[in-house]
């Protein structure tokens, strides 16, 4: 490690002088803009189904023996997934795709997502009541996990007549 590095982490452990030490802050999270609604995402086209316009969509692919849950950033790829192949899980079930499955999976899912700090996904799955998705999708809403991405704040422009209010400001 360079002794530069060295400074920069000596620095950052003494929390208080952090802000008038430094003259700047390097932030190396790479969802940052994701959190605070301003990153772009992909529009795709209005006929695609399903649609591209999401940061992060929760997949669930049922097979014949074993159900796997994902959930998908819209650059990277699969950041979150957990299936009834694992053994961990497996062993615990009695059968791999039936109801008490989904909502174990479901269980198991949320505190992933919720241990990556990821609680907003867009999910376009159709749930039939009293099925084993709905069963799914409601457990993890129960564990805090909401299933709907908030819109993205867009940049005003001078042609617009009302001016978007950003959620950072404070109007009183």
């Amino acid at each position: 490690m360079a002794a530069s590095s060295k400074r920069i982490l000596a620095k950052l452990g003494e929390s208080s002088s952090v802000l008038k030490d430094s003259l700047y802050i390097i932030n190396r999270n790479p969802r940052n803009l994701e959190r605070l609604r301003l990153a772009r995402k992909t529009d795709g086209y209005h006929l695609e189904k399903p649609t591209r316009s999401f940061w992060h969509r929760l997949d669930i692919i049922p097979s014949n023996k074993y159900v796997t849950a994902r959930l998908v950033h819209f650059q990277n790829g699969t950041i979150v997934e957990c299936s009834t192949m694992e053994w961990a899980l497996k062993r615990h079930l009695y059968k791999a795709n039936d109801y008490t499955a989904y909502t174990n999976l479901a269980r198991v899912f949320a505190a992933r997502c919720a241990e990556v700090g990821l609680t907003e996904m867009r999910c376009d799955l159709k749930a039939v009541p009293g099925g084993k998705i709905a069963s799914f999708l409601r457990i993890v809403e129960e564990s805090g996990i909401n299933l709907k991405e908030p819109e993205r704040i867009r940049p005003n422009y001078s042609w617009e007549m009302h001016r978007h209010v950003k959620p950072w400001e404070v109007t009183e």
